[in-house]
């Protein structure tokens, strides 16, 4: 089994440690919420334990491999695992897109999802969970 065999068993089984034993420490999460990446195994572990929370009935229905260049420029081996769940009650249509670094474990993660009144949906639940984690400030009022 390669990274994203294992990346897409773990999620399945929602461990956490399994995860964490396939990402580099410096791993880099782009996110369809927020313009800057996520960075480093401590942050990602806890937006993904935050995911792992949010999304309902979340399901892998297919994979693609190639290769991609990720956002250090590096050409490396990718894999998108195609998903399907839900988030605040609306229906998300998505990808994971995982880069592997020369030492097999997965270095970059893009997440991409539609619609857009998903990724809204998505963005309020995964910031609040942020929030209750201590991983985020919460919002100041307008």
């Amino acid at each position: 089994m390669d990274a994203a065999d294992l990346f897409r068993a773990a999620v399945d089984r929602r461990d956490l440690d399994a995860l964490d034993s396939l990402l580099t420490d410096d791993i880099r999460l782009n996110s369809p919420v927020k313009f800057t990446p996520f960075e480093g195994k401590p942050m990602v572990m806890g937006l993904l334990g935050v995911l792992l929370r949010t999304f309902e009935d979340f399901r892998y229905i297919g994979r693609c491999t190639g290769s991609a260049q990720a956002g250090d420029g590096a050409e490396t081996p990718s894999t998108v695992l195609v998903f399907r769940a839900e988030a605040g009650g609306k229906e998300i249509h998505g990808i994971d897109l995982l880069h592997v670094g020369d030492d097999g474990l997965i270095k970059e993660i893009t997440v991409m999802v539609r619609p857009q009144s998903a990724v809204h949906a998505l963005g309020e639940a995964v910031l609040a969970g942020l929030v209750a984690d201590g991983l985020a400030p919460a919002p100041t009022p307008s």
